[in-house]
């Protein structure tokens, strides 16, 4: 049977850092692809399950990185030990402080997802400019108004990345 996705289903500790660390180098990549330099991060990782029982061995490991009671949106939880990812090329080391496992979507193929942080006043020129109908390859405004941001694609890259303010 041929696998339809790169890590999934994700059957161990070394498999999610992997996927973790496909995740983050694929963000990047989109975070140049779409503007020429790489945005900073906002601290948070997600790794997308494409299985239900990937999913709850998941959270179960989850549950055991993340202190359970400090989380951001019920969705975001905060790293006992943050994941540092060493530079590699022209992509800068980088710290995760929070983790969310997403749960399976039949529309979604992708690894996982970074969010990439702007400041407000050129984000709202981006998006404005989004809504006003520019075309910019790979980026487009996020479907649902909540939370507002904007996400980065590309049909070469199996990972999405979104920028926010902060």
């Amino acid at each position: 049977m041929e696998k339809l996705y790169r890590f999934s289903p994700i059957g161990d500790e070394d498999q999610l850092a992997q996927a973790i660390e496909y995740t983050h180098f694929a963000c990047f990549k989109l975070s140049k692809l779409v503007f020429g330099k790489y945005l900073p991060v906002a601290g948070n990782i997600g790794v997308f399950c494409h299985y239900e029982d990937e999913y709850k061995f998941l959270t179960d490991i989850r549950k055991e990185l993340t202190d359970e009671s400090d989380t951001m949106f019920t969705k975001y939880y905060h790293l006992k030990e943050p994941i540092v990812i060493s530079p590699k090329d022209d992509v800068p080391e980088t710290t995760y402080t929070h983790l969310y496992i997403r749960k399976p979507d039949p529309y979604t193929s992708q690894v996982g997802d970074v969010d990439f942080l702007m400041e407000k006043d050129e984000y709202s020129e981006l998006k404005q400019s989004l809504l006003d109908g520019k075309i910019i390859k790979g980026a487009r405004v996020f479907g649902r108004q909540e939370p507002d941001m904007i996400e980065l694609y590309d049909p070469d890259v199996d990972a999405l990345a979104y920028v926010r303010t902060k």
